[in-house]
C-alpha cells in the first residue's frame, strides 16, 4: 500500500513539473483581445496568445484563415493582412489542434489609439463638463470603443494585463477617459470609421513609471530616486505603514467633513500605504504592467496627458524634455513603427500671474513640450493654456483638449486640410527698440481675442522683464516697452496661470507660451 501511494505521489509530481515547464496547458488569449474590440485598419495586425508548447493554432477572421505554432514558451503569433475599415460586427476565432477554442465577438475594424498619462487622462466623462448632455449623445456613437486597462504595477515586464473593451453607450460612457473619448469622437466624426481607444493611465504618476527600465539608466537623478526607493523597501514595515495610514485617514475624514460643512474644497485624501516596490511611481512599474502587455497590438499612434507630477522640482521639470523623447522612442521601438505621438501641453493652473515672468515648474514643463513639438518627428502638442482652472488641477473642459488633440492627428497623421493647432513661436528680429516675433501654425492669420494682446514681457541685457505692449502687424507680433530701449528677449504667458493671455490664430487655437531667451531659470 505504501509503495503504491509513493508511486502515485511521484506521478503527480511529474505532472506538476511538466505543467510548470510548459507554462500554458490550455488556450489563453490576452486581455486586450476581448468582445467589442477594434482592430487597426490598413496594416498587418498581430494576433497572439498562449497554448501548449508546439501546439498548432488556427486563427479565423474576416475570411482569413491563419495557422501558427506555440513556441517553447507557449506563445504563438500570427499576422492578419491589412484590412479595410468595417463597422460590420465580426467574430475572431481561435482553435488549437487539441480541440481548445475561443471566440471574440462584435469585432470592428478602424482606427486604434493608445491613450496614456496621469489623472487628467484618467478623468472620466462623468467628471467632465456637460455630462448629462454627453451621456445622452453617447447613444449615437456605438462604433467608438474603449479598452479600460486595469491599474497594476510590476517590477518585471508582464505578458498580459486585465481590462475590458466597452461599447460607447449612455450606460458606459461615464467611465470612459474624457480626453480620450472626445479625441476619438472627433476622429470618428471626421473619418467616418470605427475608433478604438486603449486607456492606460494612472493618477499622480511620473513619466519615469511609464518608461522601460533599461532606457532610464542613463539618467542619474532617476537612478538615484530608484536607489532611494530600494533602500526604503529594505526597512518597509507593512503593519506600521498601515497604522500610519489609518491615523492619516482619521484626521482627513474629520477635516473633509469640516470643509464640506463650510462649503470649501476638501483636502486631498491620503494615499494607502504600499510597499515601495509596488508603488505606482517606482520607475518602469507602469510600463511593465500597463504598456508592455499591449505590445504589439495594432495601433495607429498614441496620445499623452501627463507632466503635472514632474513639475514639482526644477531638476525634474528641466529633464522632462529628454524623458518625453525617451518614452516615445522606446514605445516606437516596442511597436517597430514610427508611431504618431500627440501630447497635451500643461494647462493654466493655480493663482493668476502677478509678475511679468515667473520661472515655475509648470512653465518649464510647457517649454519641454514645446521643444518636443519642434524637435521630434511625427509628434505634436495640443495647447491648453486657456482651458485650465486656477483652483482645480483637473479642469472639466476636456472637450476642447480632446478636439485639439484630434486636430493634430487629423492634420499630421490623416492628411486632412485642417489647422493642426495654435501659433508656435518661430524666430525674432530686433529693430528700432522693438522685437518682431514670427510664428508657425498661424492658420489664416493671428488675432488677439478680447481686446489688446496681453501677457507679453520684454527685457534688456539686464534680464529684468517688464510688461510690454504687443500688437499684430502683418502676421507678426511686435513687442516693445518705453522702459526697455534696447530689448533682447521676450516671453509670453510665462507662468503657472498667465491670466488673460489671448494670442490665437483666426481658427480659434491658442498660442503656446514661449521664451526667446535661454537664460538660467530663477526660482520664484
Amino acid at each position: 500500500m505504501k509503495t503504491r501511494l509513493m508511486r502515485r505521489m511521484k506521478a503527480a509530481v511529474v505532472v506538476l513539473v511538466l505543467s510548470a515547464l510548459s507554462g500554458f496547458a490550455e488556450l489563453k488569449i490576452p486581455g486586450v483581445f476581448s468582445d467589442n474590440m477594434v482592430l487597426q485598419r490598413g496594416q498587418k495586425v498581430a494576433v497572439w496568445g498562449w497554448a501548449e508548447p508546439g501546439e498548432q493554432i488556427t486563427v479565423v477572421f474576416a475570411g482569413e484563415r491563419l495557422s501558427g505554432k506555440a513556441g517553447r514558451d507557449g506563445r504563438f503569433m500570427v499576422y492578419l493582412p491589412a484590412l479595410d475599415a468595417s463597422a460590420e460586427p465580426r467574430v475572431l476565432r481561435f482553435k488549437t489542434a487539441g480541440g481548445d477554442s475561443a471566440e471574440i465577438k462584435n469585432v470592428l475594424i478602424g482606427e486604434v489609439w493608445l491613450c496614456s498619462g496621469q489623472s487628467n487622462m484618467q478623468m472620466t466623462v462623468s467628471g467632465a463638463k456637460d455630462f448629462p448632455k454627453e451621456q445622452k449623445e453617447a447613444a449615437g456613437y456605438p462604433q467608438i470603443r474603449m479598452f479600460l486597462t486595469d491599474a497594476k504595477t510590476s517590477r518585471q515586464p508582464q505578458p498580459d494585463c486585465g481590462g475590458a473593451w466597452k461599447v460607447c453607450a449612455p450606460q458606459n460612457v461615464g467611465k470612459f477617459s474624457a480626453t480620450a473619448y472626445f479625441f476619438g469622437r472627433k476622429l470618428h466624426q471626421e473619418l467616418g470609421v470605427p475608433v478604438g481607444l486603449i486607456r492606460s493611465s494612472w493618477g499622480g504618476t511620473g513619466i519615469e513609471a511609464w518608461s522601460p527600465m533599461n532606457s532610464l539608466k542613463k539618467y542619474p537623478s532617476v537612478m538615484a530616486y530608484k536607489a532611494a526607493m530600494d533602500h526604503k523597501a529594505k526597512s518597509y514595515d507593512a503593519a506600521a505603514a498601515e497604522k500610519k495610514f489609518r491615523k492619516q485617514l482619521y484626521v482627513w475624514t474629520a477635516r473633509a467633513r469640516q470643509a464640506k460643512d463650510a462649503g470649501r474644497k476638501p483636502p486631498r485624501r491620503p494615499r494607502k500605504a504600499v510597499h515601495p516596490h509596488n508603488d505606482q511611481n517606482y520607475p518602469a512599474n507602469l510600463y511593465n504592467a500597463m504598456i508592455h502587455p499591449l505590445v504589439p497590438y495594432g495601433i495607429r499612434g498614441a496620445i499623452w496627458y501627463q507632466g503635472e507630477h514632474n513639475s514639482h522640482t526644477f531638476e525634474r521639470a528641466v529633464l522632462y524634455r529628454d524623458l518625453l523623447e525617451n518614452l516615445i522612442l522606446q514605445w516606437r521601438a516596442d511597436w517597430s513603427a514610427d508611431l504618431p505621438f500627440y501630447a497635451v501641453q500643461l494647462v493654466n493652473f493655480r493663482a493668476p500671474q502677478v509678475e511679468p515672468v515667473e520661472d515655475t515648474g509648470w512653465a518649464i514643463i510647457r517649454e519641454s513640450f514645446l521643444k518636443f513639438h519642434k524637435e521630434v518627428p511625427n509628434a505634436g502638442i495640443a495647447i491648453g493654456i486657456d482651458v485650465g482652472d486656477a483652483d482645480d488641477i483637473h479642469p472639466k473642459d476636456k472637450q476642447t483638449i480632446g478636439v485639439r488633440l484630434a486636430h493634430q492627428a487629423l492634420a499630421k497623421t490623416y492628411g486632412k486640410k485642417v489647422v493642426a493647432g495654435g501659433p508656435i513661436y518661430k524666430d525674432m528680429q530686433i529693430q528700432d527698440g522693438q522685437i518682431a516675433l514670427s510664428f508657425d501654425d498661424i492658420g489664416s492669420g493671428l488675432m488677439a481675442q478680447d481686446g489688446d494682446l496681453k501677457r507679453f514681457a520684454i527685457a534688456g541685457a539686464d534680464k529684468k522683464f517688464v510688461n510690454a505692449r504687443a500688437v499684430i502687424q502683418d502676421d507678426k507680433v511686435v513687442v516693445s516697452s518705453p522702459v526697455v530701449p534696447k530689448p533682447v528677449a521676450v516671453r509670453y504667458a510665462w507662468a503657472n496661470n498667465p491670466e488673460g493671455c489671448n494670442l490665437y490664430n483666426k481658427e480659434g487655437f491658442a498660442a503656446s507660451p514661449f521664451r526667446t531667451d535661454d537664460w538660467p531659470f530663477v526660482a520664484p
